[in-house]
Protein backbone atom coordinates (compact mmCIF):
# COMPACT_ATOMS: atom_id res chain seq x y z
CA UNK A 1 0.00 0.00 0.00
CA UNK A 2 1.56 3.55 -0.75
CA UNK A 3 1.71 6.08 1.47
CA UNK A 4 -1.11 8.31 -0.68
CA UNK A 5 -2.77 5.08 -0.18
CA UNK A 6 -2.59 5.32 3.72
CA UNK A 7 -3.22 8.79 3.12
CA UNK A 8 -5.99 9.20 1.07
CA UNK A 9 -7.77 5.74 1.33
CA UNK A 10 -9.69 5.52 4.53
CA UNK A 11 -11.24 9.21 3.56
CA UNK A 12 -13.27 7.75 1.00
CA UNK A 13 -14.88 4.71 3.31
CA UNK A 14 -14.10 4.98 6.39
CA UNK A 15 -15.38 8.60 7.17
CA UNK A 16 -13.59 11.78 7.14
CA UNK A 17 -14.17 11.43 11.26
CA UNK A 18 -10.59 9.59 11.68
CA UNK A 19 -9.58 11.17 15.12
CA UNK A 20 -10.08 13.83 17.49
CA UNK A 21 -7.56 15.94 15.89
CA UNK A 22 -8.22 15.89 12.92
CA UNK A 23 -10.40 18.55 11.04
CA UNK A 24 -12.63 18.32 7.83
CA UNK A 25 -11.29 19.88 4.67
CA UNK A 26 -13.36 22.35 3.04
CA UNK A 27 -12.90 24.69 0.49
CA UNK A 28 -11.10 28.07 1.22
CA UNK A 29 -14.75 30.05 2.74
CA UNK A 30 -15.77 27.22 4.48
CA UNK A 31 -14.90 26.41 8.10
CA UNK A 32 -13.75 23.22 9.58
CA UNK A 33 -14.20 21.68 13.20
CA UNK A 34 -13.05 19.78 15.73
CA UNK A 35 -14.50 15.71 15.26
CA UNK A 36 -17.58 14.55 17.99
CA UNK A 37 -16.82 13.41 21.04
CA UNK A 38 -16.76 9.57 21.05
CA UNK A 39 -20.37 7.81 22.00
CA UNK A 40 -20.33 4.84 23.92
CA UNK A 41 -23.73 2.90 22.47
CA UNK A 42 -25.41 0.11 23.85
CA UNK A 43 -23.47 -3.84 22.62
CA UNK A 44 -25.29 -6.05 20.62
CA UNK A 45 -24.06 -9.26 19.16
CA UNK A 46 -27.13 -10.29 16.96
CA UNK A 47 -26.64 -10.92 12.96
CA UNK A 48 -29.45 -8.27 12.48
CA UNK A 49 -30.90 -5.57 14.60
CA UNK A 50 -33.58 -3.28 13.65
CA UNK A 51 -34.65 0.00 14.06
CA UNK A 52 -37.69 1.22 12.33
CA UNK A 53 -40.38 4.15 13.13
CA UNK A 54 -40.93 6.43 16.31
CA UNK A 55 -41.94 3.45 18.34
CA UNK A 56 -38.15 2.01 18.70
CA UNK A 57 -36.88 5.02 19.92
CA UNK A 58 -34.86 5.07 23.11
CA UNK A 59 -35.52 7.69 25.74
CA UNK A 60 -32.16 9.15 25.15
CA UNK A 61 -33.12 9.54 21.19
CA UNK A 62 -36.07 10.96 21.77
CA UNK A 63 -34.67 13.35 24.59
CA UNK A 64 -31.80 13.88 21.80
CA UNK A 65 -34.48 15.02 18.87
CA UNK A 66 -36.27 17.16 21.20
CA UNK A 67 -33.38 19.78 22.72
CA UNK A 68 -30.04 20.42 22.10
CA UNK A 69 -27.49 22.62 20.95
CA UNK A 70 -25.56 22.66 17.15
CA UNK A 71 -22.02 23.28 17.68
CA UNK A 72 -21.66 24.03 14.19
CA UNK A 73 -24.18 24.67 11.59
CA UNK A 74 -23.00 24.57 8.07
CA UNK A 75 -26.64 26.15 6.90
CA UNK A 76 -24.93 29.94 8.92
CA UNK A 77 -22.91 32.10 6.76
CA UNK A 78 -20.10 31.91 5.85
CA UNK A 79 -20.35 28.04 5.50
CA UNK A 80 -22.98 26.67 2.81
CA UNK A 81 -25.23 23.81 2.28
CA UNK A 82 -28.23 22.52 0.88
CA UNK A 83 -31.40 21.40 2.98
CA UNK A 84 -32.20 17.99 2.18
CA UNK A 85 -35.74 19.91 0.74
CA UNK A 86 -33.79 22.02 -1.15
CA UNK A 87 -31.36 19.16 -2.90
CA UNK A 88 -34.93 17.57 -3.55
CA UNK A 89 -36.12 20.04 -5.56
CA UNK A 90 -32.65 20.93 -7.41
CA UNK A 91 -32.91 17.48 -8.38
CA UNK A 92 -36.54 16.94 -9.28
CA UNK A 93 -37.08 14.47 -6.73
CA UNK A 94 -39.96 16.64 -4.62
CA UNK A 95 -42.53 16.32 -7.62
CA UNK A 96 -42.03 12.34 -7.17
CA UNK A 97 -42.32 12.44 -3.19
CA UNK A 98 -45.33 14.70 -3.55
CA UNK A 99 -46.97 12.03 -5.65
CA UNK A 100 -46.03 9.42 -3.61
CA UNK A 101 -43.20 7.86 -4.78
CA UNK A 102 -40.79 7.79 -1.95
CA UNK A 103 -39.17 4.50 -1.81
CA UNK A 104 -41.56 2.43 -0.05
CA UNK A 105 -41.31 -1.14 -0.27
CA UNK A 106 -37.91 -0.85 -1.87
CA UNK A 107 -34.68 -1.72 0.45
CA UNK A 108 -31.05 -0.21 -0.29
CA UNK A 109 -27.83 -1.54 1.37
CA UNK A 110 -24.63 0.13 1.72
CA UNK A 111 -21.42 -1.35 3.01
CA UNK A 112 -19.87 0.49 6.59
CA UNK A 113 -17.09 -0.22 8.30
CA UNK A 114 -17.83 -1.62 12.16
CA UNK A 115 -16.37 0.35 14.54
CA UNK A 116 -13.90 -1.02 16.79
CA UNK A 117 -13.97 -1.00 20.47
CA UNK A 118 -12.59 0.59 22.58
CA UNK A 119 -12.62 3.71 20.59
CA UNK A 120 -9.44 5.24 20.51
CA UNK A 121 -10.75 8.59 20.07
CA UNK A 122 -13.57 10.90 19.38
CA UNK A 123 -14.36 8.71 15.68
CA UNK A 124 -18.38 7.47 16.31
CA UNK A 125 -21.56 8.85 16.87
CA UNK A 126 -24.79 6.77 17.21
CA UNK A 127 -26.61 6.26 13.85
CA UNK A 128 -29.99 6.46 15.80
CA UNK A 129 -29.52 9.46 17.62
CA UNK A 130 -28.14 11.12 14.55
CA UNK A 131 -31.29 10.07 12.69
CA UNK A 132 -33.50 11.26 15.35
CA UNK A 133 -31.83 15.10 15.29
CA UNK A 134 -31.59 14.90 11.40
CA UNK A 135 -35.17 13.48 11.01
CA UNK A 136 -36.61 16.68 13.73
CA UNK A 137 -34.14 19.24 11.83
CA UNK A 138 -35.22 18.57 8.32
CA UNK A 139 -39.16 17.17 9.39
CA UNK A 140 -38.79 13.87 7.91
CA UNK A 141 -40.05 10.68 8.95
CA UNK A 142 -38.34 7.90 10.92
CA UNK A 143 -35.96 5.74 9.20
CA UNK A 144 -36.78 1.78 8.59
CA UNK A 145 -32.95 0.98 9.76
CA UNK A 146 -31.52 -2.48 9.70
CA UNK A 147 -27.60 -3.55 10.84
CA UNK A 148 -26.50 -6.78 9.49
CA UNK A 149 -23.34 -7.68 11.36
CA UNK A 150 -23.14 -11.33 10.31
CA UNK A 151 -19.89 -10.47 8.47
CA UNK A 152 -18.19 -7.93 11.02
CA UNK A 153 -18.99 -9.86 13.69
CA UNK A 154 -19.66 -6.62 15.07
CA UNK A 155 -20.88 -6.06 19.08
CA UNK A 156 -21.46 -2.73 18.94
CA UNK A 157 -24.04 -2.12 15.64
CA UNK A 158 -24.74 1.02 16.20
CA UNK A 159 -21.69 2.88 16.78
CA UNK A 160 -21.23 4.83 13.23
CA UNK A 161 -18.42 6.52 11.61
CA UNK A 162 -19.14 9.65 9.70
CA UNK A 163 -19.39 7.88 6.52
CA UNK A 164 -22.22 5.94 7.73
CA UNK A 165 -24.33 9.03 8.48
CA UNK A 166 -23.51 9.94 5.14
CA UNK A 167 -24.50 7.44 3.38
CA UNK A 168 -27.51 6.62 5.26
CA UNK A 169 -28.88 10.06 5.90
CA UNK A 170 -28.91 11.24 1.94
CA UNK A 171 -30.59 7.85 0.89
CA UNK A 172 -33.39 8.71 3.99
CA UNK A 173 -33.59 12.08 2.28
CA UNK A 174 -33.84 11.57 -1.39
CA UNK A 175 -35.99 8.18 -0.61
CA UNK A 176 -38.08 8.48 2.54
CA UNK A 177 -39.46 5.35 3.11
CA UNK A 178 -36.93 3.10 1.82
CA UNK A 179 -35.36 0.91 3.84
CA UNK A 180 -31.68 0.99 4.62
CA UNK A 181 -29.64 -1.75 5.50
CA UNK A 182 -26.26 -1.29 6.66
CA UNK A 183 -23.69 -4.27 6.30
CA UNK A 184 -21.12 -3.76 8.61
CA UNK A 185 -17.76 -5.00 7.45
CA UNK A 186 -14.30 -5.67 9.41
CA UNK A 187 -12.74 -2.22 10.29
CA UNK A 188 -9.50 -3.37 8.38
CA UNK A 189 -11.50 -4.10 5.00
CA UNK A 190 -10.05 -0.79 3.89
CA UNK A 191 -6.45 -2.09 4.58
CA UNK A 192 -5.34 -4.13 0.97
CA UNK A 193 -7.59 -4.89 -1.73
CA UNK A 194 -8.04 -8.55 -0.88
CA UNK A 195 -9.74 -7.26 2.31
CA UNK A 196 -11.58 -5.05 0.34
CA UNK A 197 -12.32 -7.67 -2.44
CA UNK A 198 -13.66 -9.99 0.42
CA UNK A 199 -15.91 -7.50 2.20
CA UNK A 200 -17.29 -6.38 -1.00
CA UNK A 201 -18.39 -9.80 -2.21
CA UNK A 202 -19.61 -10.58 1.28
CA UNK A 203 -21.98 -7.30 1.28
CA UNK A 204 -23.28 -8.69 -2.25
CA UNK A 205 -24.39 -11.78 -1.14
CA UNK A 206 -26.11 -10.23 1.42
CA UNK A 207 -27.92 -8.15 -0.97
CA UNK A 208 -29.19 -11.12 -2.33
CA UNK A 209 -30.36 -12.64 0.98
CA UNK A 210 -32.19 -9.50 1.93
CA UNK A 211 -33.65 -8.76 -1.23
CA UNK A 212 -32.50 -5.54 -2.43
CA UNK A 213 -32.89 -3.02 -4.47
CA UNK A 214 -29.75 -1.32 -4.80
CA UNK A 215 -26.37 -1.63 -2.98
CA UNK A 216 -24.44 1.69 -2.72
CA UNK A 217 -21.02 1.92 -2.36
CA UNK A 218 -18.81 4.46 -1.71
CA UNK A 219 -15.41 3.26 -1.31
CA UNK A 220 -12.73 2.48 -3.88
CA UNK A 221 -9.32 1.04 -4.91
CA UNK A 222 -6.92 1.92 -8.11
CA UNK A 223 -7.46 -0.63 -11.02
CA UNK A 224 -3.30 -1.80 -11.08
CA UNK A 225 -3.84 -2.83 -7.07
CA UNK A 226 -6.23 -5.37 -7.86
CA UNK A 227 -5.05 -9.39 -8.69
CA UNK A 228 -6.36 -11.15 -11.25
CA UNK A 229 -8.31 -13.15 -8.71
CA UNK A 230 -9.56 -10.42 -6.86
CA UNK A 231 -11.01 -8.55 -10.48
CA UNK A 232 -12.80 -12.45 -10.91
CA UNK A 233 -14.39 -12.56 -7.79
CA UNK A 234 -15.69 -9.18 -7.57
CA UNK A 235 -16.82 -9.73 -11.03
CA UNK A 236 -18.86 -12.81 -10.20
CA UNK A 237 -20.53 -11.54 -7.14
CA UNK A 238 -21.76 -8.26 -9.48
CA UNK A 239 -22.88 -10.88 -11.82
CA UNK A 240 -24.99 -12.37 -9.32
CA UNK A 241 -26.36 -9.18 -7.87
CA UNK A 242 -27.27 -8.52 -11.79
CA UNK A 243 -29.04 -12.15 -12.06
CA UNK A 244 -30.98 -11.11 -8.83
CA UNK A 245 -32.24 -7.76 -10.46
CA UNK A 246 -30.19 -5.95 -7.95
CA UNK A 247 -28.67 -2.10 -9.13
CA UNK A 248 -25.05 -1.87 -7.86
CA UNK A 249 -23.69 1.66 -7.53
CA UNK A 250 -20.25 3.23 -6.46
CA UNK A 251 -17.93 6.31 -6.30
CA UNK A 252 -16.18 7.02 -9.54
CA UNK A 253 -13.39 8.69 -6.65
CA UNK A 254 -12.42 12.21 -5.32
CA UNK A 255 -9.04 12.14 -6.78
CA UNK A 256 -9.51 13.38 -10.15
CA UNK A 257 -7.99 11.95 -13.15
CA UNK A 258 -5.30 9.68 -10.97
CA UNK A 259 -7.54 7.83 -8.62
CA UNK A 260 -7.24 7.44 -5.19
CA UNK A 261 -4.13 5.80 -5.55
CA UNK A 262 -2.11 8.69 -7.42
CA UNK A 263 -0.32 8.74 -10.39
CA UNK A 264 -0.55 7.68 -13.13
CA UNK A 265 -3.96 8.23 -14.59
CA UNK A 266 -6.06 5.44 -13.97
CA UNK A 267 -9.63 4.66 -12.36
CA UNK A 268 -11.20 2.71 -9.16
CA UNK A 269 -13.12 -0.91 -8.89
CA UNK A 270 -15.78 -0.79 -8.60
CA UNK A 271 -17.08 1.86 -10.57
CA UNK A 272 -15.06 1.03 -13.15
CA UNK A 273 -16.90 -2.63 -13.69
CA UNK A 274 -19.50 -2.43 -16.27
CA UNK A 275 -21.81 -4.00 -13.89
CA UNK A 276 -21.81 -1.22 -11.97
CA UNK A 277 -23.44 2.18 -12.10
CA UNK A 278 -20.38 4.89 -11.79
CA UNK A 279 -20.95 7.84 -10.03
CA UNK A 280 -18.77 11.46 -10.44
CA UNK A 281 -19.30 14.42 -8.75
CA UNK A 282 -20.05 18.00 -9.55
CA UNK A 283 -20.41 21.54 -7.68
CA UNK A 284 -24.14 21.96 -7.77
CA UNK A 285 -25.51 25.74 -7.91
CA UNK A 286 -29.29 25.79 -6.54
CA UNK A 287 -31.01 28.90 -5.50
CA UNK A 288 -30.75 29.26 -1.37
CA UNK A 289 -34.07 29.60 -0.49
CA UNK A 290 -36.38 27.57 -2.43
CA UNK A 291 -34.02 24.72 -4.16
CA UNK A 292 -34.31 25.58 -7.57
CA UNK A 293 -31.70 24.47 -10.03
CA UNK A 294 -29.57 27.28 -11.34
CA UNK A 295 -26.07 25.10 -12.64
CA UNK A 296 -23.30 22.48 -12.03
CA UNK A 297 -19.66 22.55 -13.07
CA UNK A 298 -17.52 19.65 -12.39
CA UNK A 299 -16.34 19.42 -8.97
CA UNK A 300 -12.47 20.07 -8.37
CA UNK A 301 -11.28 21.69 -5.48
CA UNK A 302 -7.60 22.46 -5.10
CA UNK A 303 -6.20 22.87 -1.31
CA UNK A 304 -2.73 22.20 -1.90
CA UNK A 305 -0.18 20.17 -3.75
CA UNK A 306 -1.03 16.47 -3.20
CA UNK A 307 -4.17 17.57 -1.67
CA UNK A 308 -6.18 18.23 -4.51
CA UNK A 309 -10.55 16.64 -4.51
CA UNK A 310 -11.89 16.30 -7.83
CA UNK A 311 -14.31 14.15 -9.54
CA UNK A 312 -12.66 11.15 -10.13
CA UNK A 313 -12.76 9.59 -14.03
CA UNK A 314 -11.20 8.03 -16.96
CA UNK A 315 -10.57 4.72 -19.06
CA UNK A 316 -10.83 1.50 -17.56
CA UNK A 317 -7.27 -0.80 -18.08
CA UNK A 318 -9.11 -3.65 -17.09
CA UNK A 319 -12.16 -3.55 -18.97
CA UNK A 320 -12.94 -3.13 -22.62
CA UNK A 321 -15.94 -0.85 -23.90
CA UNK A 322 -19.27 -2.02 -22.71
CA UNK A 323 -22.35 -1.90 -25.50
CA UNK A 324 -24.18 0.10 -23.76
CA UNK A 325 -21.35 2.91 -24.52
CA UNK A 326 -20.88 1.98 -28.00
CA UNK A 327 -21.36 5.21 -30.02
CA UNK A 328 -20.67 7.32 -27.43
CA UNK A 329 -18.61 10.26 -28.52
CA UNK A 330 -15.53 9.96 -26.15
CA UNK A 331 -15.09 6.74 -25.43
CA UNK A 332 -12.85 4.54 -27.01
CA UNK A 333 -11.78 0.89 -26.73
CA UNK A 334 -11.88 0.79 -23.03
CA UNK A 335 -15.07 1.57 -20.91
CA UNK A 336 -14.92 5.06 -19.66
CA UNK A 337 -15.97 6.32 -15.81
CA UNK A 338 -17.99 8.13 -14.61
CA UNK A 339 -21.67 7.05 -15.64
CA UNK A 340 -23.21 9.84 -13.85
CA UNK A 341 -22.50 12.27 -11.03
CA UNK A 342 -24.09 14.65 -8.52
CA UNK A 343 -23.09 17.33 -5.55
CA UNK A 344 -19.93 16.56 -4.03
CA UNK A 345 -18.72 19.84 -3.37
CA UNK A 346 -18.58 20.67 0.36
CA UNK A 347 -19.04 24.07 0.10
CA UNK A 348 -22.51 23.20 -0.72
CA UNK A 349 -23.17 19.62 0.16
CA UNK A 350 -26.50 18.62 1.71
CA UNK A 351 -26.56 19.32 5.35
CA UNK A 352 -25.92 16.26 7.48
CA UNK A 353 -26.87 15.40 11.32
CA UNK A 354 -24.29 14.13 13.87
CA UNK A 355 -24.59 14.29 17.49
CA UNK A 356 -22.20 13.99 19.87
CA UNK A 357 -23.77 11.38 22.47
CA UNK A 358 -25.03 14.42 24.82
CA UNK A 359 -27.28 17.12 23.74
CA UNK A 360 -24.93 18.41 21.19
CA UNK A 361 -24.97 18.29 17.38
CA UNK A 362 -22.87 19.85 13.81
CA UNK A 363 -24.85 20.24 11.19
CA UNK A 364 -22.11 19.96 8.33
CA UNK A 365 -22.32 19.56 4.60
CA UNK A 366 -21.54 16.12 2.70
CA UNK A 367 -18.89 15.99 0.53
CA UNK A 368 -17.42 14.10 -2.05
CA UNK A 369 -18.41 11.11 -5.15
CA UNK A 370 -19.37 9.18 -1.51
CA UNK A 371 -21.99 11.95 -1.36
CA UNK A 372 -23.50 11.50 -4.91
CA UNK A 373 -23.37 7.97 -4.73
CA UNK A 374 -25.84 7.03 -2.68
CA UNK A 375 -27.80 10.19 -4.09
CA UNK A 376 -27.88 8.10 -7.19
CA UNK A 377 -29.00 5.15 -5.60
CA UNK A 378 -31.75 6.55 -3.82
CA UNK A 379 -33.13 7.69 -7.36
CA UNK A 380 -32.55 4.56 -8.68
CA UNK A 381 -34.92 3.15 -5.55
CA UNK A 382 -37.68 5.76 -6.65
CA UNK A 383 -37.50 4.25 -10.32
CA UNK A 384 -38.33 0.70 -8.90
CA UNK A 385 -41.26 1.66 -6.38
CA UNK A 386 -42.28 3.99 -10.28
CA UNK A 387 -42.42 0.67 -11.91
CA UNK A 388 -43.49 -2.01 -9.22
CA UNK A 389 -40.30 -4.22 -9.25
CA UNK A 390 -36.47 -3.99 -9.20
CA UNK A 391 -34.66 -2.65 -11.89
CA UNK A 392 -31.43 -4.25 -11.56
CA UNK A 393 -28.79 -3.37 -13.89
CA UNK A 394 -30.40 0.10 -15.23
CA UNK A 395 -26.68 1.41 -17.63
CA UNK A 396 -27.88 0.27 -20.46
CA UNK A 397 -31.36 2.16 -19.88
CA UNK A 398 -29.42 5.17 -18.78
CA UNK A 399 -27.29 5.44 -22.01
CA UNK A 400 -30.47 4.71 -23.99
CA UNK A 401 -32.44 8.11 -22.67
CA UNK A 402 -29.27 9.77 -22.59
CA UNK A 403 -28.76 9.33 -26.39
CA UNK A 404 -31.89 9.71 -27.11
CA UNK A 405 -33.92 12.91 -27.29
CA UNK A 406 -35.12 12.85 -23.66
CA UNK A 407 -31.54 13.64 -22.74
CA UNK A 408 -31.75 16.70 -21.97
CA UNK A 409 -35.45 17.11 -19.85
CA UNK A 410 -33.60 13.66 -18.17
CA UNK A 411 -30.49 15.21 -16.95
CA UNK A 412 -28.39 18.34 -15.93
CA UNK A 413 -26.04 18.02 -19.16
CA UNK A 414 -22.26 19.33 -17.24
CA UNK A 415 -20.34 21.09 -19.31
CA UNK A 416 -17.47 22.98 -17.35
CA UNK A 417 -14.84 22.17 -15.11
CA UNK A 418 -12.66 19.92 -15.83
CA UNK A 419 -10.51 16.58 -13.20
CA UNK A 420 -7.15 17.88 -13.53
CA UNK A 421 -4.97 17.73 -10.20
CA UNK A 422 -2.61 19.72 -8.82
CA UNK A 423 0.10 16.79 -7.46
CA UNK A 424 3.49 17.22 -5.32
CA UNK A 425 5.38 16.50 -8.95
CA UNK A 426 3.00 18.92 -10.83
CA UNK A 427 -0.11 19.39 -12.98
CA UNK A 428 -1.31 15.94 -14.13
CA UNK A 429 -3.61 17.17 -16.77
CA UNK A 430 -7.25 15.67 -16.70
CA UNK A 431 -10.28 15.71 -18.87
CA UNK A 432 -12.66 18.23 -19.45
CA UNK A 433 -16.27 18.42 -18.75
CA UNK A 434 -18.20 18.76 -22.12
CA UNK A 435 -21.90 18.39 -23.73
CA UNK A 436 -22.80 15.16 -23.24
CA UNK A 437 -20.88 12.68 -21.74
CA UNK A 438 -17.59 13.17 -20.55
CA UNK A 439 -14.73 10.85 -18.44
CA UNK A 440 -15.42 13.71 -15.40
CA UNK A 441 -19.17 13.87 -15.21
CA UNK A 442 -20.67 11.42 -17.26
CA UNK A 443 -24.11 12.28 -18.29
CA UNK A 444 -24.44 14.89 -15.68
CA UNK A 445 -27.19 14.77 -13.13
CA UNK A 446 -31.03 13.37 -12.74
CA UNK A 447 -33.77 15.77 -13.39
CA UNK A 448 -35.78 12.83 -11.32
CA UNK A 449 -39.11 14.00 -12.23
CA UNK A 450 -38.54 13.08 -15.80
CA UNK A 451 -35.95 10.00 -15.80
CA UNK A 452 -37.46 8.36 -12.56
CA UNK A 453 -40.52 7.73 -15.13
CA UNK A 454 -38.57 7.18 -18.39
CA UNK A 455 -36.31 4.89 -16.46
CA UNK A 456 -38.68 1.39 -16.66
CA UNK A 457 -39.77 1.99 -19.86
CA UNK A 458 -35.93 2.11 -20.78
CA UNK A 459 -34.89 -1.55 -19.52
CA UNK A 460 -34.85 -4.35 -21.28
CA UNK A 461 -34.71 -8.09 -20.69
CA UNK A 462 -30.75 -9.60 -21.14
CA UNK A 463 -29.12 -5.84 -20.21
CA UNK A 464 -26.19 -6.58 -18.61
CA UNK A 465 -26.02 -10.15 -19.90
CA UNK A 466 -22.81 -10.91 -21.33
CA UNK A 467 -21.19 -8.23 -19.69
Amino acid sequence: MTTNQIDRWPLRWASRLLSANVTRKWRPHSRTRELLAAWAAAGCVAACVVVGGSAAASASEKAASQSGHAVFDCRQPPAACYTPQQIRVAYGVQHLIDRGIDGRDETVVMPELAAKLPASSGSYTDIRQDFARFDRLFNLPAPTLRVVTSIAGATSPYLALGEEVEDTEIVHAIAPDAAIVVVLVPPNATANTANFTAALTGVLHVAVAQGAAVVSISGSHGEPLFTHGEVTSLHTALQAARDDHITVVASSGDSGVVSDEGPPKQVSLPASDPLVLGVGGTSLDANTTTGRYLGEMAWNTVVAPGDDDASAGGFSQLYARPSYQDGVTGIGAMRGVPDVSADADPAGGMALATMDGGQNYTVDAAQGTSAATPLWAAVVALADQEAGHHLGFVNAALYRISLSASYDDAFHDVVAGDNSVLTAAGLITGYQAVPGWDPVTGWGSPDAQVLVPLLPNEVRPGDGQGL
